[in-house]
């Protein structure tokens, strides 16, 4: 089932889509509340009344009203909180020794996560940059979850059953924010906050069953067998597998929940698959050739991330009209 959260009028709704088209759950069930965040609150009781209106619809048994005129939102527009992971060894791997430096013994010790921010999250469409921005601005191609449980110090082998459905995620990066700030062994903070995106639907995770796979030895956990890809202005840039993370969903929540609540409506993401940011693919390309020319994202580049099972999320991106830069600010 593919849940999807989209505008009509300046109103935010609830939908499912079914065969190409978006039916509002609410009209369909009066005890579906109209929106991601009241649903997610449900938990398994709510999903389960949007499971029996998706297969109304499905067989042809409820006569339902499609919607014709839309904005589709981010799946979760107002997330509880939103932290990103680290789940991918070759990225790391690979990051670190293009700076020259040894992989870190502590990534297979445990999972770890930062906090971004879960008000700059988007959907599709256009994502607006300031011109610091566009000082290495960069993508992240990623899966995210979202909770519809409450927990606390959930054990891993349990973990799987508070995900409500998986997403792409684009973790956009402002590189030159990013590196100065961490510099001082805090962040990254401004290099990240400016735009999460998240989409283009909440994929339930009885979709994903046909691509189980078992975790990688040593680990607890589902995981998946999903190609993921992303491709700038139509050329494929990055391809990786969403099987090839090092620790599992369940493992970074156990983390996550550790000596503190996780909430309906929270999103986590993987972390960046290999090959999947500039930073990484420039940092290989110069180490290979020292004539290698850097890419980064550009005003009017069309970003386009497909996940098997999980769709396509594509964005452009846009330059701001404000010319205000708060990299000119640093004091000398």
């Amino acid at each position: 089932m593919k849940l999807v959260s989209y505008k009509t009028e300046d109103r935010e709704h609830l939908g499912v889509f079914v065969n190409g088209h978006i039916y509002n759950l609410n009209s369909c069930d009066k005890l579906i509340p109209d929106n991601m965040n009241e649903f997610l609150w449900g938990g398994d009781e709510l999903m389960d009344h949007a499971r029996r209106v998706y297969a109304a619809i499905s067989s042809g048994s409820m006569e339902a009203k499609e919607e014709l005129f839309f904005e589709l939102m981010a799946p979760v527009p107002h997330p509880s909180s939103c932290r990103d992971a680290y789940a991918f060894r070759q990225h790391v791997e690979t990051a670190r020794r293009n700076r020259g430096v040894a992989m870190i013994p502590e990534f297979d010790q445990y999972p770890i996560f930062y906090f971004t921010n879960h008000n700059a999250i988007q959907g599709a469409g256009e994502i607006e940059c300031m011109p610091d921005h566009f000082d290495k601005l960069d993508f992240e191609l990623e899966v995210a979850v979202v909770l519809n449980k409450k927990g606390r110090n959930i054990r891993a082998a349990d973990a799987d059953s508070f995900i409500a459905g998986f997403m792409i995620m684009n973790d956009m990066s402002a590189r030159t924010l990013q590196m100065e700030e961490m510099l001082l062994n805090l962040g990254p903070a401004k290099g990240k906050d400016f735009s999460t995106v998240i989409g283009p639907w909440l994929v339930t995770p009885d979709e994903l069953e046909k691509y189980k796979v078992p975790a990688k030895q040593g680990h607890t956990g589902n995981a998946y067998n999903l190609d993921m890809k992303c491709v700038v202005n139509g050329k494929q840039v990055s391809a990786g597998n969403m099987a090839d993370m090092e620790w599992t969903f369940a493992e970074i929540i156990e983390r996550c929940a550790y000596g503190c609540d996780v909430l309906p409506g929270d999103v986590i993401g993987s972390g960046t698959v290999g090959t999947g940011c500039f930073l990484e693919l420039n940092g290989t390309g110069l180490l290979n050739d020292a004539s290698y020319q850097p890419q980064w994202l550009k005003d009017g580049d069309l970003v386009e991330m497909e996940v098997t099972g999980l769709g396509m999320l594509g964005n452009i991106i846009t330059k701001a009209k404000d010319d205000f830069s708060i990299l000119s600010l640093k004091k000398k």
